[in-house]
């Protein structure tokens, strides 16, 4: 909930304000809620923090749009691929650190550690990171209301927008129903193994990079298909989920294709305008965010209705969801370049 409040009320204000402070500001609020959690004496209180956290942690998509400001359009690709491989790198290992550490020291040592790195991180940005003003001749609220207008007059971002929100509820189901099926017969698993399996997600972050140049190369739309494909054909491989080996590589091939719809999708989007990326940004990870957030609140129920056939059923028409968007994208001519300007200041 906090992290959905930061990318549709804070985000935006990367148009609006030099980032700078406003990433460094973010970045320590975040290291104080995470240890507020860490300390927190009741679960309101644990609540609350972990709130604010994730509001706070929307400051990741303020240091994407800035790089792809300071670089140059035709490497705009593969800067983002070069951010997320530490994203998702980061991701893979911390469900695999946090596993450990909470068994060794428990779940409050998880929280009070991130607030640590969290605010090392806040220090070395303040020292390094570029000021980059803006040049925006609004205001705050008008600023908001405009993404309405930015979703209403652009095709291509309303496309992505729903192949990004296809592929997170796609990963979070994955994801979120895996550690059910570890849990139980016949594998029980304890939390740290499973914690271990975040591994799987190496496979995507190493990907990153070159999917962003494939995005350079003039590729998106047509690389967006075969990924979709890939995601398809890897499900089939765990469609039983009671053979460990063909399970682990359809997991980490299938989440490898999501992240990597996602990375293309971020690559195109991030060389619009300077004027509206924040904008386009906040758009497109909202319906992300959202995609997300149904993927991983179904996946409980799917799986006890119906067990891991039932999870691998509603993957595959996740998949065939984004199979028909990307046909109907490419039929109507909405894969348009994203250099294109768009989104001028309202």
């Amino acid at each position: 909930m906090g992290y959905a409040i930061g990318l549709v009320f804070v985000v935006p204000l990367g148009d609006l304000r030099a980032t700078r402070p406003l990433i460094v500001g973010l970045l320590v609020l975040n290291a104080t809620a995470l240890l507020v959690a860490a300390l927190a004496p009741a679960v309101w209180l644990l609540l609350a923090a972990l709130t604010a956290a994730g509001l706070a942690a929307s400051a990741i998509s303020m240091i994407i749009v800035l790089a792809t400001a300071l670089a140059r359009h035709d490497q705009a690709g593969a800067v983002v691929g070069k951010l997320m491989t530490g994203l998702l790198t980061g991701i893979l290992l911390a469900r695999t650190i946090a596993g450990a550490v909470e068994e060794v020291a428990g779940w409050r040592a998880v929280y009070g550690g991130s607030a640590v790195l969290i605010a090392g991180l806040a220090t070395v940005l303040h020292r390094r990171l570029p000021l980059h003003p803006t040049s925006a001749t609004t205001t705050y609220l008008p600023l908001l209301g405009s993404i309405a207008g930015l979703i209403r007059r652009e095709p291509f971002l309303r496309w992505r927008m729903a192949l990004g929100l296809v592929a997170f509820a796609s990963i979070q189901l994955l994801w979120s129903a895996l550690p059910l099926l570890l849990y139980a017969k016949p594998y029980e698993y304890s939390t740290g193994t499973i914690g271990l399996h975040g591994l799987l997600g190496a496979v995507g972050a190493l990907m990153a990079h070159q999917l962003g140049r494939l995005h350079d190369r003039g590729h998106t739309h047509r690389a967006t298909g075969i990924l979709l494909a890939l995601a398809a054909t890897a499900l089939a491989l765990t469609t039983d989920g009671t053979h460990l080996i063909p399970l682990l590589v359809g997991v980490a091939l299938c989440s490898a294709a999501t992240q990597g719809i996602h990375i293309l999708n971020q690559a195109s989007l991030l060389t619009y305008t300077p004027a509206a990326r924040s904008r386009a940004s906040t758009a497109y990870m909202t319906a992300s965010f959202f995609g997300g957030t149904v993927g991983g609140g179904l996946a409980a129920p799917i799986h006890s209705a119906g067990s891991w056939p039932a999870v691998v059923a509603a993957e595959l028409a996740i998949c065939a969801i984004g199979g028909l968007i990307w046909v109907i994208s490419r039929r109507r001519g909405r894969t348009a370049a994203a250099s294109k300007s768009i989104g001028s200041d309202p």
